[in-house]
């Protein structure tokens, strides 16, 4: 089975989403980022969400996290929960 690690900011606009993408973008830590922003309470672990499989997360998250680059930022990815920027750690 896939296991994937992936990291994420979720804020409530795309707007914000874009901004902090640009932050990341230009050279900010991603986790510092995601503990002074995120709404989700990750955050406080610098964004980390641990490890998790297909289907354990909402479809957007799992598409994104289960097809994309290792190291790579993604978004804005929108949720039922708002907006949110995936980097992705691991998967094996």
């Amino acid at each position: 089975m896939t296991v994937a690690r992936a990291r994420h900011i979720l804020v409530e606009s795309k707007k914000e989403c874009l901004e902090l993408l640009e932050k990341i973008n230009a050279g900010e830590d991603f986790a510092l980022l995601a503990s002074k922003h995120s709404k989700c309470p990750s955050g406080k672990k610098g964004g980390d969400l641990g490890e998790f499989s297909p289907g354990m997360m909402v479809k957007e998250f799992d598409k994104v996290v289960f097809s994309g680059k290792i190291g790579e930022v993604y978004g804005p990815v929108q949720t039922q929960f708002g907006y949110h920027l995936i980097e992705i750690t691991s998967r094996t």
